[in-house]
């Protein structure tokens, strides 16, 4: 089973840069946006889109767009901060704006959440009574290995599982990870998806039971970025924007972006893809492993 999702959030997150969004980059968004709506639909594949609250009160246009292709609309935080920056309080209300937004915005209930970089991890397993609280039935925040900024290795599973915290229940999509040996990476998302070969990623898939690609609009654009000026980068990682940081993260973010597009198009022809509702409907979570926090 292998279940395809999108975060949804470089068109606020360009609207919110000092001195605006750039209309070139906006156009960009909307041009990439455009193909891959071509592409899943030729294909009669529809995705899970975790979005930021910030998306449906800035760029509603896009959220519409999205369900008029039928695709799954989930919560991607409100203004992109990440859970293990905030407060148990900041995070309850960014949740809150965030799902009443979308919500509002096309009119249906908010089942799915995604957390920014994966960033609920051992230190902040109130989370999930967070999202309980605001109507979420299911989650894919957890990166089940050592990860820059997140990662949650003692979680222990990277299938499906039902997460118990305090009297409440949440079914949890994890990261899938490849192994080698004791070495556990992701592979179908992000940096690691730019980063590994099409023909490891495409075996890994095949020969897993459960898959669940993640990727965000940046990740395919083709032209690298720029080095990030220590202000912006202090202010969006909220850690020392010390050069040797801001060149790994330059690194990262550039790293195998030429041919992105292409290996993603490659993946989608080649293989069938669900959304998190559509895989909900097949799993049997009386079988799933249980994890209490």
């Amino acid at each position: 089973m292998n279940i395809l999702t999108f975060d949804i959030e470089e068109w606020a997150l360009e609207a919110g840069r000092k001195g605006g969004a750039r209309p070139e980059k906006i156009a960009e968004y909307d041009r990439l946006l455009d193909q891959l709506l071509e592409i899943l639909s030729a294909r009669k594949i529809h995705a899970t889109c975790f979005c930021t609250g910030l998306m449906a009160t800035k760029y509603p246009q896009i959220l519409h767009r999205l369900v008029e292709n039928g695709h799954e609309i989930a919560c991607h935080s409100n203004v992109h901060t990440w859970c293990n920056k905030m407060s148990r309080e900041e995070m309850q209300e960014d949740t809150h704006a965030a799902v009443d937004a979308l919500e509002q915005c096309i009119g249906e209930k908010i089942k799915g959440y995604r957390a920014p970089a994966f960033s609920i991890t051992a230190q902040n397993p109130y989370a999930f009574e967070i999202l309980a609280q605001n109507g979420i039935e299911y989650d894919a925040s957890i990166f089940p290995a050592e990860r820059d900024f997140g990662g949650f290795p003692s979680f222990g599973y990277d299938v499906p599982t039902r997460v118990q915290y305090k009297g409440i229940e949440i079914k949890e999509y994890p990261i899938p990870l490849l192994h080698f040996g004791k070495w556990k990476t992701a592979y179908s998302g992000g940096g690691y998806f730019r980063l590994f070969p099409y023909y490891l990623i495409r075996r890994t898939m095949n020969k897993a039971d459960y898959a669940m690609t993640y990727f965000h609009i940046n990740d395919l654009i083709s032209e690298p970025t720029k080095l990030m000026s220590r202000e912006a980068y202090e202010s969006y990682f909220k850690e020392p924007g010390t050069l040797i940081n801001r060149y790994k993260r330059f690194i990262k973010s550039n790293i195998g972006t030429g041919d992105a597009m292409t290996k993603l198009i490659r993946l989608l022809r080649q293989n069938d893809f669900v959304t998190i509702a559509q895989a909900d409907m097949k799993i049997n979570w009386n079988e799933a492993p249980v994890i209490k926090l």
